[in-house]
């Protein structure tokens, strides 16, 4: 004889309604939470972004009177035209002396100290300038002079000329010959 398979019916009973709108609600619940925390993310990530670029680059100190970015500005080479500046050094009795062509880039909306038609530098503040350039050249040591400290040389020649003619007066120190001898 033949057995006779026998199906034997696996049905999962049906759940009540009751677990049904539970389950329905636990999911709901679940699709909120995730919905919830991709709009968190999204605004987080704007807001962070958007205060990221306020926040000057570089990681230096944060500097009110030097903009992040300008446009050209004016530039003038201090002392004589050909020659450039030439100072003794490292005091009186070092016999050394400096000859260099130092151009300052100034900020060309300092009104007191940039005139507007001839792009030139302000009576008064040709006289403070060429004075701060001679003082800070004749002060400075000859270790200053070293080519290893010539960025942080600029950025306290810059920060001199600034402290006279008023924050945010120079964008930036270039020098374009050296010599010391």
């Amino acid at each position: 004889m033949p057995e006779e398979e026998k199906e034997v019916e696996t049905a999962v009973p049906a759940a009540p309604p009751a677990q049904q709108s539970q389950r329905k609600k636990i999911a709901m619940i679940i699709v909120l939470v995730i919905v919830g925390l991709a709009l968190a993310a999204g605004i987080s990530l704007f807001v962070v972004t958007k205060v990221m670029s306020d926040i000057p680059q570089g990681g230096g100190e944060y500097e009110e009177s030097a903009p992040r970015y300008h446009d050209s500005g004016v530039f003038v080479k201090l002392g004589d035209p050909k020659e450039g500046i030439l100072v003794n050094v490292g005091g009186p009795r070092s016999g050394k002396y400096l000859k260099a062509s130092i151009i300052v880039e100034f900020n060309p909306g300092k009104k007191s100290v940039i005139n507007e038609e001839t792009n030139t530098l302000q009576p008064d503040a040709e006289v403070k300038v060429n004075d701060v350039a001679t003082q800070f050249l004749r002060s400075s040591k000859l270790e200053d002079f070293d080519a290893e400290k010539q960025d942080e040389f600029k950025k306290q020649f810059k920060d001199a000329l600034n402290a006279a003619l008023g924050g945010g007066s120079v964008y930036d120190v270039y020098i374009t010959s050296f010599l010391l001898q």
